[in-house]
């Protein structure tokens, strides 16, 4: 193809991504790694209301063009035309300061597969920020400028590059430079997570600040505190945009995506109420979780137990678990914990 036509099949692509309201699965460093994202896309095909893709946790770059194996490790998925098992997209999301190393690892990462590349502009991470990562950018809207628009020239044209950002670093007064930095870049969407760095992820979220972006000739997606059908809504509303990207409450409540559309039983104050995917369902995924990929059984328990205690806020039944194995490193033991559960 020439790059006109690759320009019109990119928006193409576009126009079929968001010809209607998409969910999304959040990228969420040390949570939705390939192993989660393989659990929760599964789950959500299952419930009948996939996720229009996913985006990777952040590959961050410093100094050099990445060797593959270290994108495969990230991103598995780009060895099965980065698809998770249940079909569901990956994007392959970088994280970095300097625009020629971001473009040429982006450009790599298409090589190896990637169907999209997303810019972190938004991890609130003290560690990551003191490196010149992440939100910190988001007070310097020339080098985010600079570093979209060296990755969209770098890139075959037939691909998307999109960006994740919250609303400022410490508070929210470089909005305007922010959203003319995006508004020039040549990014395809914007993904808003409604905090800033300095909010980090304490309610509220602030829906209504993500409204100004919609003056951006772009798809703009929400994120941020989404919990339930009554939050989805609100955020919608509040925001001005139908896209929806779900991360700790997707990982809470792995039926939320198939919940934010679907008002057939009222949300309330407790969650196990309203949930579709029952604590019995969810035993099989947990531990197909647990008899997963990792270095060693004790990492592998480890990420259970942080999952398991998400699981606490939206099932009963998971508490009961929690306090059973939270001393327990057998996996063994835990699956048995877990079997319990259901005949209990």
């Amino acid at each position: 193809m020439n790059n006109s036509q690759q320009l019109q099949t990119r928006q193409n692509t576009i126009n079929q991504l968001f010809a209607a309201p998409v969910r999304l699965l959040a990228p969420m460093e040390g949570l939705t790694d390939p192993l989660m994202r393989q659990i929760l896309t599964q789950i959500a095909s299952d419930l009948g209301r996939p996720y229009d893709w996913s985006v990777s946790e952040f590959i961050r770059i410093t100094q050099h063009v990445l060797p593959a194996h270290v994108f495969y490790k990230y991103v598995p998925e780009l060895h099965h035309d980065a698809k998770t098992a249940s079909g569901t997209p990956i994007h392959v999301q970088i994280l970095g300061s300097e625009a020629q190393l971001m473009a040429e690892n982006a450009a790599y990462a298409c090589e190896l597969g990637a169907p999209a590349i997303d810019i972190n502009f938004g991890c609130p991470a003290k560690t990551v920020n003191s490196h010149r990562g992440g939100s910190v950018l988001l007070d310097e809207p020339e080098t985010m400028y600079q570093i979209i628009s060296a990755v969209r020239q770098a890139v075959p044209a037939h691909i998307p590059v999109s960006a994740k950002i919250r609303l400022g670093y410490t508070d929210t007064s470089r909005m305007d430079d922010i959203r003319g930095a995006i508004a020039s870049s040549g990014a395809d969407w914007l993904t808003i997570h409604a905090r800033t760095k300095t909010q980090g992820y304490k309610p509220p979220a602030y829906w209504d600040k993500i409204q100004s972006f919609n003056t951006l000739d772009i798809p703009v997606i929400a994120n941020g505190e989404i919990w339930n059908f009554e939050h989805a809504q609100n955020c919608m509303t509040q925001a001005g945009t139908p896209h929806l990207m779900l991360g700790r409450g997707a990982v809470t409540r792995p039926d939320l995506v198939a919940q934010v559309d679907n008002d057939t039983k009222k949300s309330t104050d407790s969650v196990e109420n309203t949930a579709t995917l029952s604590w019995q369902d969810l035993i099989a995924h947990q531990i197909k979780f647990l008899e997963g990929e990792a270095k060693n059984d004790v990492v592998l328990v480890g990420r259970y137990k942080q999952w398991l205690g998400m699981l606490t806020k939206g099932y009963v039944e998971a508490q009961t678990v929690w306090e059973g194995i939270k001393r327990e490193k057998n996996k063994v033991v835990i699956i048995s914990a877990l079997q319990a559960s259901v005949r209990d």
